[in-house]
């Protein structure tokens, strides 16, 4: 166990990991040393950023705290503190439940821990980072909170109203970012259309990705998390005008059928959200769309779940994920409705439509051989280097392999290349030249 080291642990988002990437880079200002590192922890102080979305993330949330109180028990431990959104939400039943833990903190007053360990805030520092993901790319959190009201969802109760960050801030941010070497940018918010409305009285998305893809060396920049309803149409001239601004757009659908919509408090229709999706695809060619659906939310008919599927097959999503609904406490649904759908008949349907969308996924990717694409490469795994093309997101998207006996790479560079073959997920590419 070393001294003066801490271990920070991050579970959930991409916007968790932004905070802890903040506080990364505040403890080493005090002279601490930080690693972040599930596997092989060995400070005198850990800090796990938990996750409380849904019953999974919850439950791998205090199954790490539990994991690390028994090495406190044990001696491997100086102390052990608590952040995030699970913290956020049950601080006062944790610190009863796990008085292991020397102190729990919510998800945005982390930087108490500076105070509790002697040390200071540094203010001059607040939007510094310690990257944990590959130098060339990073997150770049845009607002926190959300303002919707869906039916499922826990987030609104954890994080609060949507409070836009400052656009300047948000630009100096990136300034510093390309400045450490960050060549390619994942726009993330809880909701991302809803940028500027508190602040700017109007939605000013457009304008702020506008501005960001004019600061030189922002090759790439890529947007999470959209709401269909009240869409900033004026987004989709920026995509289609700005060469770095990939054409990817995350936006989480969760059903089709009006009735599930109206249910799930969407604030949209079926007829919205065909209309958007045909809007998407005339206005901004070749753009690839991410989606996330939900299966089992109470009053799921046999009928709604046939009119998804068929939705899934009509629209032929480049990419999607799926999970099953779990009754979050305090949630409108959970007040509401009753969790009637049971967990088996949730989980077929959840194997079905991801069924569908693996054969769609096959076709889409087999289309791409032969193709020339620009690439930007992540790593080096045994005989292949890995990349993503700008329709793939770290971590949740396809990757390009490369076979790395034939020539050597430079992880972080930019290549074009040529797919020369394909499977369910996966594209495999030769580098025709580089771009560096």
């Amino acid at each position: 166990m070393k001294r003066r080291k801490i271990d920070i642990i991050t579970l959930g988002c991409s916007k968790n990991l932004v905070d802890s990437e903040q506080l990364m880079r505040q403890l080493e200002e005090t002279g601490y040393t930080v690693t972040h590192d599930t596997e092989n922890p060995d400070g005198e102080i850990a800090v796990i950023n938990t996750c409380g979305f849904i019953g999974d993330a919850k439950e791998e949330s205090i199954n790490m705290i539990l994991e690390f109180a028994q090495r406190k028990e044990e001696g491997d431990l100086k102390k052990l503190f608590v952040m995030g959104c699970l913290s956020e939400r049950y601080l006062n039943e944790l610190a009863v439940e796990i008085p292991q833990v020397d102190k729990f903190y919510g998800k945005f007053n982390w930087k108490e821990l500076l105070q509790d360990l002697g040390k200071e805030y540094h203010e001059d520092l607040y939007f510094e980072r310690t990257l944990t993901t590959p130098k060339h790319y990073a997150y770049l959190k845009i607002s926190e909170g959300c303002d919707r009201k869906c039916s499922y969802c826990a987030i609104p109760i954890i994080t609060g109203n949507h409070v836009s960050k400052p656009m300047e801030e948000i630009l100096d941010e990136v300034r510093y970012l390309v400045s450490q070497g960050v060549k390619e940018f994942q726009v993330i918010a809880q909701e991302l259309t809803y940028y500027g409305v508190d602040l700017y009285k109007k939605q000013m998305l457009p304008e702020l990705i506008e501005r960001i893809s004019e600061i030189p060396g922002v090759e790439w920049i890529r947007l999470h998390y959209a709401y269909p309803a009240h869409f900033p149409t004026d987004l989709f001239r920026v995509m289609r005008e700005r060469d770095n601004v990939c054409k990817y757009m995350d936006i989480a659908l969760q059903h089709i059928s009006d009735n599930m919509l109206k249910m799930m408090r969407r604030q949209v229709t079926k007829e919205d959200t065909y209309k958007l999706i045909e809007q998407f695809r005339k206005e901004v060619p070749g753009i690839h769309l991410r989606t996330t659906l939900m299966v089992g939310h109470p009053g799921e008919t046999e009928e709604d779940f046939k009119e998804l599927k068929e939705f899934v097959r009509k629209v032929r999503f480049d990419r999607m994920g799926a999970f099953a609904y779990s009754e979050e406490e305090g949630t409108y649904a959970a007040q509401q409705y009753k969790d009637s759908i049971p967990q088996e008949v949730k989980q077929a349907r959840l194997d079905e439509l991801m069924d569908i969308q693996q054969g769609i996924s096959a076709e889409l990717s087999a289309e791409k051989i032969g193709k020339q694409m620009k690439v930007i490469i992540d790593r080096r795994e045994g005989d292949y280097y890995i990349g993503r093309t700008e329709f793939d997101s770290p971590e949740v998207d396809p990757e390009v392999l490369i076979n790395s006996i034939e020539q050597e790479l430079k992880i972080g560079c930019f290549y074009q290349v040529e797919v020369m073959d394909a499977d369910d997920f996966d594209l495999y590419a030769k580098v025709i030249n580089s771009y560096e």
